[in-house]
């Protein structure tokens, strides 16, 4: 147990100081040895997203007499895209990663009826199309192979399947659908681990995303007067292929 602390302890410090201590860097030569030479790299991405809603009811929540509660549930996705990376210092990488992206998220209304109790569940999926720009700052190697890093940045999203022009007062409420904006802007952080191996860099990161809109739009049914907004979130772990 203590030993695998102090292993923890040291990643940790790895991660976060290393950047400002070069005299730190590892002696050992290992694969790929003149990788942070080139000032550009290109790749591409593999994810596992899981998308969420951060959604706030109105104030006055308690004028609906039937209904009580609107609970947010993910649902897996995955995401596909490219990397541009650029260097910008000895231990800063501007990095583009256009990707496209399958989600869901589950939106339960919870209704309390004359007879019985009874759920409205509003399936909303979308198809994004997502332009981040992210900041990375990564440490030396360690052992000639493997190093880490943290990234900061922030992303435009584009939703290729939104059903914004869905007229909703012509359906019956069992179908009328959540309407959202086509368009939303997120900030991003995060950190990864990258393995030099002979012929490719390969990473593992984990992402979180926070939008910064509302993107609900507010057409006058029950799904929609309930709630103030929906701002998007999103958690994603992601396998990068570098050359």
């Amino acid at each position: 147990m203590i030993r695998s602390r102090k292993y923890g302890i040291s990643f940790l410090l790895l991660l976060l100081l290393s950047p400002l201590a070069g005299s730190a860097q590892s002696s050992k030569v290992g694969n790929l040895q003149s990788y942070e030479n080139d000032w550009l790299h290109f790749g591409f991405l593999l994810g596992v997203n899981s998308t969420n809603f951060i959604a706030e009811p109105i104030a006055d929540f308690y004028k609906f007499d039937t209904l009580k509660s609107i609970v947010s549930r993910p649902e897996p996705g995955f995401n596909l895209g490219i990397i541009a990376e650029v260097k910008t210092g000895e231990f800063f990488r501007l990095r583009f990663l256009p990707d496209l992206s399958f989600a869901q998220r589950d939106l339960t209304y919870h209704i309390n009826g004359k007879v019985q109790n009874y759920d409205f569940v509003k399936k909303v999926e979308s198809t994004f199309l997502n332009f981040p720009l992210e900041l990375k700052l990564r440490s030396n190697r360690v052992g000639g192979n493997f190093g880490g890093y943290l990234l900061a940045g922030i992303k435009y999203t584009y939703d290729l399947a939104s059903n914004k022009d869905v007229d909703n007062n012509s359906l019956d409420p069992s179908k009328q659908v959540i309407k959202l904006k086509k368009s939303d802007w997120s900030y991003t952080g995060g950190a990864g681990i990258e393995f030099f191996l002979p012929y490719f860099k390969f990473a593992v990161e984990l992402k979180a995303s926070f939008g910064l809109k509302n993107v609900l739009i507010n057409d006058n049914t029950l799904f929609s007067n309930s709630l103030e907004k929906l701002n998007s979130k999103v958690v994603l772990i992601c396998f990068t292929f570098e050359g």
